[in-house]
């Protein structure tokens, strides 16, 4: 199984992004997709940006996420 997780492009600097996951950042690569930028939501897999989201489904899955974090935390209570 394969997992992908949107995050925030917060720096761009030779080929890789630092990416914003709510609070913790990890450098990626932007190797896989083209014309991306400081600001955009993007989701990562393996180390690559793999696609940049719009901002709708960016905070779609974002909310997603948090609700099923919530979930999982409220069940082990």
């Amino acid at each position: 199984m394969c997992l992908a997780v949107p995050g925030k492009i917060i720096k761009i600097e030779d080929g890789f992004a630092e990416i914003d996951y709510g609070g913790i950042s990890k450098r990626v690569s932007l190797r896989l997709v083209e014309n991306a930028k400081i600001g955009d939501y993007a989701l990562v897999h393996a180390g690559f940006v793999i696609q940049i989201l719009n901002l709708d489904v960016a905070c779609e899955l974002e909310k997603f996420i948090k609700d099923t974090v919530d979930f999982t935390d409220e069940d082990e209570k």
